[in-house]
């Protein structure tokens, strides 16, 4: 039995779960459920083959393009196997392309010759998507006029016919979360050229230019520190100038702020530095603020004696003097976390 989550009703889904249990019962015969764009179906949907599945009467493949760990309840999830198809390649796609061009129901009833630049340009451009060449090709044979009983299919003509190449993103999908990540790991391996085409990729898919420039102020702060400051001054001017002037002029100094952060020294001692600080604290117990680094400004502070004993530092030569900034219960241990 195949449905569509999209146009598929509950009252639909129901009756085919209670065929599906009579098949069983009388016939010993289990049925299987191919329920396509399952992410669609709400989660009142997706509980009620929960009885079904858990009595081994119905069998479930549902498909969709979206992460199930997203879009599918955990209880359902948890009863089944998740497999992930991945996108074909090109030996794939000229395939596909070589059969409906044979194919007597279809493209095989036309005189096509089809020119090697063209069936390669069909594969570049179809990236992955079946759809996308068959589509193109179609539209070619049907549109070019067939000349000495053939139609010839050139790379001119495969060009007009699929002038730009689909970029495959969802910005909640799997796809997303992918490409920044290319895009973060591009810049920290100091990649300048991956950067730039993951930042293209994210630029041709409408991608939100904030989200990219939030990615790029942690970036600079957690991959480049204090190995060179202006990195973050670099990111954040990039930020504002890209919010003034907008695509598609936006692009350039986003890309200035990229190759900046992929060219400079890195070094993670910031992250590293506050995570084990913050570690420290919700594992080891403090103590209260000492007496002398007490705020000695509020009313009565002075006479509670807060700040007694407090050494300013700008009144010492060098403008530095050794004191106890810890808890006194950490104050002999002196934790390290930064290493420069």
């Amino acid at each position: 039995v195949q449905l569509n989550a999209v146009t598929a009703k509950l009252d639909e889904l129901r009756s085919v779960i209670r065929e599906a249990e009579s098949r069983f019962d009388f016939e010993q015969e289990r049925t299987i459920l191919f329920l396509d764009e399952i992410h669609r179906f709400n989660k009142l949907q997706q509980d009620a083959l929960l009885p079904a599945l858990e009595a081994g009467k119905l069998i479930l493949i549902g498909a969709t393009t979206e992460n199930p760990s997203f879009e599918v309840n955990a209880a359902l999830l948890s009863r089944a196997t998740v497999f992930r198809l991945e996108p074909p390649g090109p030996d794939e796609l000229r395939v596909v392309l070589e059969r409906a061009l044979a194919d007597q129901k279809g493209l095989g009833n036309y005189p096509v010759k089809i020119e090697e630049a063209a069936v390669d340009h069909y594969i570049k451009m179809a990236d992955g998507d079946y759809r996308v060449l068959l589509n193109a090709l179609e539209l070619a044979v049907l549109t070019t006029p067939e000349i000495d009983g053939k139609i010839d299919i050139t790379l001119e003509v495969a060009e007009e016919s699929i002038q730009q190449k689909a970029i495959k993103y969802d910005k909640t999908g799997d796809r997303h979360y992918d490409v920044i990540s290319a895009f973060i790991k591009s810049i920290r391996g100091s990649d300048p050229d991956a950067a730039l085409y993951w930042l293209a990729v994210m630029i041709e898919a409408g991608e939100s230019p904030r989200f990219i420039m939030r990615r790029l102020y942690v970036h600079a702060a957690e991959d480049i520190g204090l190995s060179d400051p202006n990195a973050l001054v670099i990111v954040d001017a990039a930020a504002r100038a890209s919010e003034h002037v907008g695509f598609p002029e936006a692009r350039i100094p986003m890309a200035q702020a990229v190759l900046y952060l992929a060219t400079a020294p890195k070094s993670n001692a910031v992250i590293t530095a506050i995570d084990k600080a913050i570690h420290h604290v919700r594992t080891v117990e403090g103590g209260p603020v000492p007496v002398h680094l007490r705020d000695a400004h509020s009313p009565g502070a002075r006479e509670l004696g807060n700040g007694a004993g407090y050494k300013y530092p700008h009144d010492e030569k060098d403008g530095y003097v050794p004191q106890n900034y810890w808890p006194e219960n950490l104050a002999r241990k002196r934790p390290k976390y930064y290493t420069p």
